[in-house]
């Protein structure tokens, strides 16, 4: 029983500082590339790893997707980049492909992720469980005009050109 124990806790320990687990027994190698490439082309670096899009991408995948503590924020409040290596650790494929059709604030490109293949979802899901967890979970949304003490950007557009006026009828 002590020898089952220590080994559980080497693997925490091991995970806890980010060495590779292997989550994902079922994946293949060619699923596993096809959600890396899909991770890749599809942006979700850009905003879910850190300094990525400050250091052209050369970010090493070993950090890859831990989060961003920088919010965005806008009339809907204040959102921030999710740590999806700990967040899809916490689901299992049914539920990350329900999340992945579902609604979410900005600026999440939701609607790209509702428009791909149930395959290409779970090659995404499967490769990025296949990282093992991360890092610490990003900070909670927060309200409109709820005070926010990290750093954040103001995505709201300037300068847009009036709206048309309906016609008179």
């Amino acid at each position: 029983m002590k020898a089952r124990q220590a080994g559980l806790a080497v693997a925490v320990a091991f995970a806890a500082v980010g060495g590779a687990v292997a989550v994902d027994k079922g994946a293949d190698r060619a699923t596993l590339e096809r959600g890396k490439y899909l991770v890749t082309i599809g942006g979700c670096n850009d905003c879910h790893t850190p300094r990525y899009p400050e250091s052209d991408g050369k970010v090493p995948e070993s950090e890859w997707l831990t989060g961003v503590a920088v919010g965005f924020q806008g009339p809907w409040g204040t959102t921030y980049p999710a740590n999806l290596r700990l967040a899809l650790q916490a689901m299992s494929e049914d539920e990350w492909l329900k999340r992945a059709r579902s609604a979410m604030r900005p600026p999440m490109p939701w609607f790209n992720l509702a428009a791909m293949t149930d395959a290409d979802l779970k090659a995404m899901y499967r490769y990025i469980r296949s990282l093992g967890p991360r890092g610490t979970p990003a900070p909670q949304y927060a309200a409109p005009g709820q005070t926010v003490t990290t750093p954040y950007i103001v995505f709201v557009p300037q300068n847009l050109p009036p709206a048309p006026r309906a016609a008179a009828r």
